[in-house]
């Protein structure tokens, strides 16, 4: 896909499986299950994908999945699969090398998002990207530092320590355009300082979903994950995005979506309905 002097391609690197009533918080198991088959410990299969943007002298990736470093209890609890995709193998069908990267846009630190940012390479925890710069708020930095109860388990070190004291962490504060045509929407329902890329050249834009919207079935106003810690902020993020995506005709790419990796929307009596599904 092209918007304006960039390229973009959808990068996928694997796939896991997160509880599905976690997925969707109040949501009852009824309405969910239907378009989301839980497995027999009732976790639901996601997707880990990523956006490589390519212009402007660039190479620019938006998240890096899971990554590598799990051990067999983890890998277990959260059914991670590489059979099919693995963050470094993507980028290698696209063309890329990871010395080649020379941004990496972390929309927040949880694991499912900056995981692959390090790797261990002969028993060394190393940076996937070495001569990349690594944007992530500021806001966002500092929760990780002291995370809740409630959410410390989502934040695992290794994954963006090595960034920090290597100074390949540069902090964003707030919305604001990174580069040409690149601007951060930060939203604060999922965790804090949570930054959504917003890629446009007036004519077409494409909203980075990230967890304000992690799949085709969180579209609904009501949808909102359990991991969430303020709901009803994310409510209120919601009705104020999509209603503009919808309106103004925007791409809205999904990180979690196993099955679709974009889409447009339309209005209907049902409320915002995706209206055409994309793959690039």
């Amino acid at each position: 896909m092209k918007i304006g002097k960039y390229t973009l391609t959808a990068i996928e690197t694997g796939r896991f499986a997160l509880d599905g009533g976690a997925m969707f918080g109040v949501v009852p198991w009824v309405f969910w299950s239907k378009t989301n088959l839980p497995d027999e410990k009732q976790r639901i299969t996601l997707a880990a994908r990523c956006l490589l943007i390519r212009g402007e002298g660039r190479t620019i990736l938006v998240d890096t999945g899971n990554g590598s470093k799990w051990n067999d209890k983890l890998k277990d609890i959260y059914r991670l699969d590489y059979s099919h995709f693995a963050l470094e193998d993507s980028l290698a069908k696209a063309g890329v090398r990871s010395e080649e990267v020379t941004d990496v846009i972390l929309t927040h630190l949880h694991f499912d998002h900056c995981g692959g940012s390090t790797k261990v390479v002969n028993g060394e925890l190393v940076p996937t990207f070495p001569n990349a710069a690594h944007y992530v708020q500021r806001a966002h930095w500092e929760l990780s530092q002291d995370p809740s109860d409630r959410d410390r388990a989502s934040f695992m070190k290794d994954d963006f320590m090595l960034l920090h004291e290597k100074g390949m962490l540069k902090f964003v504060d707030g919305e604001q355009e990174i580069f040409p045509g690149i601007s951060m929407v930060v939203c604060n329902g999922h965790t804090m300082a949570q930054q959504l890329p917003k890629i446009t050249d007036g004519t077409t834009t494409l909203l980075f979903c990230c967890d304000l919207v992690p799949t085709t079935s969180h579209i609904p106003f009501p949808y909102i994950m359990g991991y969430d810690l303020r709901p009803l902020v994310t409510l209120e993020e919601k009705k104020r995005i999509l209603p503009l995506a919808e309106k103004e005709g925007w791409i809205l790419f999904f990180e979690h979506d196993p099955e679709t990796t974009a889409a447009t929307l339309q209005r209907t009596e049902k409320g915002i309905v995706i209206k055409e599904k994309l793959s690039f």
